[in-house]
């Protein structure tokens, strides 16, 4: 993704089935989802015979073959789905797959919910098209929501159908590409309907480990991107932090005017902690500065945290089964099956080395 974009609001899309099978708010909308995701069906090729052409660009090539030495590394190294999945290419011809729109009342930092029957509820709506999505948040504007689109460049539809490999992915470095395969089959592995950041921080897990244990493989020292890393979550700990200071906000008695007020001198505030952070400790570098200095809302703050919250606690649960893939599995599925309560409770005791 670009970066001012943030890696996790662009793969953060619900499978695509699920909206299909699911009650769509407009007939509209629903011949959107079934149009788009038809097209893109009909857009796939299979990889081998892309390899095989000799027209096919070098770059290209290089690309593809990364991509299905990955794609074989995952079944065979990782014990995820072997299907066609990624053995398959599309190009798009646009630089996202969908857009995700979000919603968030003006004092509230809960999401405008959809539910549907496979994926459950989730924080957003997708388009195939950047003017549709635009338009839906036109309208919701117009009841007095918070909005924002977020373009995605991947997404799983949990082996429904076989998920090709999209341009939008190739945008990435070697390291990206391989790791969103990991990420994207781990979806099809194993998905709790409703949980978003259980679902996330799984796949995530799988998707580091399964890249320090590619690079084993190859004798490859993996990317030192430890810089990088630490930059983006002290960002990250910023926006959590300014969250949590809107929460107390939002809950107190404060009448709309004022409320309204406080909101955007906390908005300003998060510019004030970032630009002097970025001074602090990165020397300058800018690199969420594009995000940071955009118009900020609610609903902007949506997918922070969704993506690492558990993953220590999966990272532990991994290291109870001695590194036994489908031993793992099998324990995900059992945590998958606990009442929310007790699920949480039980990542809670693992995040804690319990």
């Amino acid at each position: 993704m670009p970066i001012a974009r943030l890696h996790l609001l662009r793969r953060l899309s619900a499978p695509l089935l699920a909206l299909l099978l699911g009650g769509c708010s407009t007939l509209d909308y629903y011949a959107h989802l079934g149009q788009g995701q038809w097209q893109l069906l009909q857009a796939r090729q299979p990889v081998a015979r892309l390899l095989a052409d000799p027209a096919t660009e070098p770059q290209l090539v290089r690309r593809l073959t990364l991509a299905q030495q990955a794609r074989d590394f995952a079944s065979s190294q990782l014990d995820l789905p072997d299907n066609r999945s990624y053995r398959l290419y599309a190009d798009l011809g646009r630089p996202f797959v969908v857009w995700n729109l979000f919603a968030t009342p003006e004092f509230s930092l809960e999401p405008e919910l959809h539910c549907f029957p496979i994926a459950g509820c989730v924080a957003y709506r997708g388009y195939y098209q950047l003017g549709r999505a635009r338009g839906g948040a036109a309208l919701l504007r117009q009841q007095g929501l918070d909005t924002h689109i977020g373009g995605v460049e991947a997404y799983s539809t949990l082996g429904w159908f076989d998920d090709p490999l999209l341009n939008t992915m190739l945008r990435w470095n070697d390291q990206r590409l391989v790791a969103v395969i990991f990420h994207e089959l781990a979806h099809q592995q194993y998905y709790l309907a409703g949980d978003t950041a259980f679902n996330e921080s799984f796949a995530t897990f799988v998707e580091r480990e399964g890249l320090r244990q590619w690079h084993a493989s190859r004798g490859e020292a993996q990317a030192d991107d430890g810089e990088r890393q630490r930059q983006r979550q002290q960002f990250v700990d910023l926006v959590l932090a300014s969250r949590e200071r809107l929460q107390r906000l939002y809950a107190s008695e404060l009448d709309a005017a004022a409320m309204r007020a406080a909101k955007q001198a906390e908005f300003e505030r998060l510019r004030r902690d970032y630009r002097a952070l970025r001074q602090r400790e990165w020397g300058g570098n800018g690199r969420f500065d594009a995000w940071i200095e955009s118009p900020l809302n609610n609903a902007k703050l949506l997918p922070f945290g969704l993506y690492d919250q558990w993953v220590p606690a999966f990272a532990a649960l991994f290291a109870q089964h001695a590194g036994d893939w489908a031993a793992f599995y099998r324990a995900v599925a059992a945590l998958g099956r606990l009442p929310q309560a007790e699920r949480r409770a039980a990542l809670d005791r693992l995040q804690a080395g319990g």
